[in-house]
């Protein structure tokens, strides 16, 4: 299930404070990014999940944020390292804002070590002789 139409522009607007936000599509819901940092989920339920770790895990907690977890058929419950929007942000395109450039951090952490993995294969890589 795709998100709507209205619901995209609601996000896209809220965080646009931020700079050129993307979206994209993944499994049933989207990605909100920051160049090639995520830092926040959107589900197709119109749930907003902000990209945390275990600094922040605790003031989302605080806020009212549940962490997310993913029922794993074959290992049970996993905890993601996303927790909900706290509600008070919902309507605040401000605080929305304050909650994001947290998520960022973590977020931008992931990035830099997706980066570095991918760097690391590519230099094992044979090269080609010609």
């Amino acid at each position: 299930m795709a998100l709507s139409p209205e619901f995209r522009e609601y996000v896209l607007d809220h965080f646009s404070e931020l700079g050129p936000v993307e979206i994209k599509r993944m499994f049933g819901g989207a990605g909100l990014y920051l160049g090639d940092a995520c830092f926040a989920l959107v589900l197709s339920s119109e749930a907003i999940l902000m990209r945390g770790d275990d600094d922040l895990g605790p003031e989302f907690e605080a806020a009212g944020s549940e962490q997310w977890i993913y029922e794993n058929k074959t290992r049970g419950p996993v905890s993601m390292p996303y927790w909900t929007l706290p509600d008070a942000a919902m309507d605040d395109p401000e605080e929305v804002v304050t909650w994001a450039r947290k998520s960022l951090v973590p977020a931008e952490q992931a990035a830099a070590k997706k980066r570095a993995a991918k760097a690391r294969k590519a230099a094992r890589r044979p090269t080609a002789k010609t």
